[in-house]
């Protein structure tokens, strides 16, 4: 009995969230849902890589209409919430049309990149949108695990030193280095969300490699138009040329010690090397 409750409780809940985030915050947008589009890419990590701002240098092709804001995290933390509500987040079929007929071209798209170490998230993609686009931007590991840690510092959500941070992780990782994949859920995962090959393995499993595009932060910051060129040709759009190359949610903090540094370049070598393997190319990183 207490199951059944439980399980009947859950779905009440489920349909209020649904009344309350598609007719009272979706308002006109949930109504139309039924006549809007589903997205044709979605990029889906790595998470204080850049994601945002390639997207939003992504929507800045004409033949590229955005949906109505960035990280949905629909097939993660809002899946309850339904295709409808999902489908209110993107452009009209009358819209699709009218870029058609002006440009030839149209894609429409997202960026959630939580989804990247989240095997149910794949799982429901590749059911949803078998023969979606998927984009990848990998930034250097070390760095990208300073920035993590600095936000979480940011948010009040860190008090550990980041030596502190890095020691704790790593006794942890040593303890059990089979069971990585529960790591990634973890509040502390500033390391292994770094650990790039393992969280790849869940899409390579599911999904095409043709249907994957993967870039680096430094390819982007140094070469942009060849870099967003090589995405709008994965896109298969015409080559355009960005005003300037976006920079979002970017945030100052303390240079990072240099030993700290060595320390985890060291750490991440053979993970990289795995990586690069997979992928079959490789990124100057530390």
């Amino acid at each position: 009995m207490t199951n059944y409750n439980t399980k009947k409780n859950s779905k009440i809940h489920n349909i209020f969230q649904k009344i309350k985030y598609q007719l009272i915050g979706r308002h006109f947008y949930a109504i139309t849902g039924p006549l809007r589009l589903l997205p044709n890419f979605i990029i889906i990590g790595a998470m204080k890589s850049g994601t945002t701002s390639l997207y939003y240098n992504i929507c800045e092709h004409p033949c590229v209409k955005p949906a109505s804001y960035d990280e949905i995290g629909y097939f993660d933390v809002n899946f309850h919430l339904g295709k409808n509500w999902y489908k209110s987040m993107f452009p009209t079929v009358i819209e699709k049309q009218r870029i058609l007929s002006k440009f030839g071209k149209f894609q429409t798209g997202e960026d959630t990149p939580f989804y990247f170490w989240n095997k149910d998230a794949a799982k429901r993609i590749h059911n949803m949108l078998p023969e979606i686009k998927l984009i990848i931007i990998l930034r250097d590991p070390v760095y990208r695990a300073y920035s993590q840690y600095n936000n979480g510092v940011r948010d009040g959500l860190e008090k550990l030193s980041f030596e502190e941070m890095l020691q704790v992780e790593m006794k942890n990782l040593e303890e059990d280095p089979s069971n990585i994949y529960e790591k990634f859920f973890k509040s502390r995962s500033v390391l292994v969300k770094g650990i790039y090959a393992e969280q790849l393995k869940i899409w390579y499993s599911i999904f095409k490699k043709e249907q994957i595009h993967i870039i680096s932060t430094e390819e982007l910051s140094t070469n942009a138009e060849i870099t967003m060129n090589s995405v709008y040709d994965f896109l298969e759009l015409p080559k355009h040329k960005i005003m300037k190359s976006k920079k979002m949610k970017s945030m100052k903090y303390p240079k990072m010690e240099q030993k700290t540094k060595e320390i985890i370049s060291e750490f991440y070598k053979p993970h990289n090397k795995k990586l690069f393997e997979l992928i079959g190319k490789e990124f100057n990183w530390s």
